[in-house]
């Protein structure tokens, strides 16, 4: 009986804690705590585990991954990473990414690099992706590439097929 006194008492007291009074003449500042813990978590550059990829630089011709240099274009699928055959943007059809149809499980989204600028993606390769149960993000190869950092360092489960970044229409 007596605990059930004193629990009213013990929450009233860890409210207090967690919510102290505050004077009319403070000020709030922004917490530094949370920015420098976001930026001790994320992983920039150095330090990626031994099994996962991470694009450190691109080129006019390929991309560097993990310390080496791959020319041309390049296919990822978690951490699986591929050579591609297309070389422009026309080249990517349904037929250059089957590998989609067969890849378990599906990544929930693909990020296609189309080199240097952004292009209109065909219906039909919409519509093959869609099929697939991916989503579909289109960027330049630049952008593309640190997404793919990002996410994967998140373990989200995702591909990315790149255009070297020299590459135009």
């Amino acid at each position: 009986m007596a605990v059930r006194q004193r629990l009213p008492d013990l929450i009233r007291s860890l409210k207090r804690e967690l919510n102290p009074p505050r004077l009319s003449s403070q000020l709030l500042l922004p917490s530094l705590r949370r920015a420098f813990s976001l930026y001790d978590q994320i992983n920039l550059i150095d330090n990626v585990p031994d099994d996962q990829l991470r694009f450190q630089q691109y080129t006019e011709t390929g991309f560097k991954v993990n310390g080496v240099m791959y020319e041309g274009s390049l296919l990822c699928v978690g951490n699986l990473l591929m050579s591609w055959s297309p070389q422009k943007f026309s080249d990517i059809t349904p037929d250059s990414l089957s590998i989609f149809q067969t890849v378990r499980p599906i990544p929930e989204l693909l990020l296609l690099g189309c080199g240097r600028d952004i292009q209109p993606v065909d219906p039909d390769l919409r519509r093959f992706i869609r099929s697939t149960g991916m989503k579909l993000e289109v960027l330049d190869s630049r952008n593309a590439s640190s997404t793919y950092n990002i996410l994967n360092e998140e373990g989200r489960i995702v591909a990315a097929a790149l255009l070297p970044f020299g590459t135009t229409s």
